[in-house]
């Protein structure tokens, strides 16, 4: 007999849905995670945020979840990827590091019991983000995977926030291993550059609106499937 998850309750001894959503197995347990939800954050999930507020010796993150995440001094790297003790001067300069509005890259370090959600940067791949395009979707319909960067072979690249941002972006012809993340490149994006990453949100869009799954694949082959259609909006704002 299947066991009770949270999205379900017991009917007519039968196991009922009380949200509309996909249904998740571990054994027995059943869980329907509803389509649209906040993000519940776990330990390990690589995110999309925003900067919100600089405050002592932390920054506020909007995570799409329903209480603001915590980026701490202490848990990340300073620019050329330094470890040692944070000083005075660095908590004076944490608006030359990162400042309101700023989007990053993160993983989640600490799960608190009211779900507030604790984020650290400490690898390279993780830190500030460019020139790219923000793309907002419901969290339940980024799959979970080994790996949520993508290179793609369309010549862009992708982060697949499990909290539901997704970030599209030119792929780096070299990445600058001791920029420690804070490092951006402001220079133009090419017309074609730009055509492949309007494509890619437009697939991402139409992914969703057929609440279909999210992941390098299955954006790929709507990418592929896209090609024979001319892009509608060629030009678009780029996040600086």
């Amino acid at each position: 007999m299947s066991v009770r998850g949270h999205g379900t309750y017991l009917g007519d001894e039968k196991l009922i849905a009380s949200v509309a959503g996909l249904v998740e197995r571990v054994n027995k347990l059943v869980c329907v995670k509803a389509l649209k939800t906040r993000y519940n954050g776990e330990v390990g999930d690589i995110v999309v945020g925003r900067i919100t507020e600089v405050q002592q010796k932390r920054w506020k993150v909007e995570t799409n979840s329903r209480l603001d995440s915590v980026l701490l001094l202490s848990s990340m790297n300073l620019p050329g990827g330094e470890l040692r003790r944070r000083s005075a001067e660095d908590e004076l300069a944490m608006r030359d590091y990162l400042q309101e509005g700023d989007l990053i890259s993160a993983e989640v370090q600490a799960v608190f019991s009211d779900g507030a959600v604790s984020l650290h940067t400490r690898s390279l791949k993780y830190g500030k983000l460019g020139q790219g395009v923000l793309v907002q979707v419901s969290p339940s319909l980024v799959k979970r995977q080994k790996t949520h960067f993508h290179d793609l072979p369309c010549g862009a690249s992708v982060i697949l926030g499990n909290n539901g941002f997704i970030w599209i972006y030119p792929t780096p012809e070299q990445k600058d291993e001791e920029a420690g993340g804070f490092v951006t490149d402001l220079e133009p994006v090419p017309l074609p550059d730009r055509e492949v990453i309007s494509r890619l949100r437009n697939c991402i869009m139409a992914l969703m609106a057929q609440k279909l799954m999210l992941y390098d694949t299955s954006i790929l082959y709507c990418y592929e499937a896209s090609l024979p259609h001319q892009v509608i909006a060629l030009f678009f704002a780029l996040y600086i």
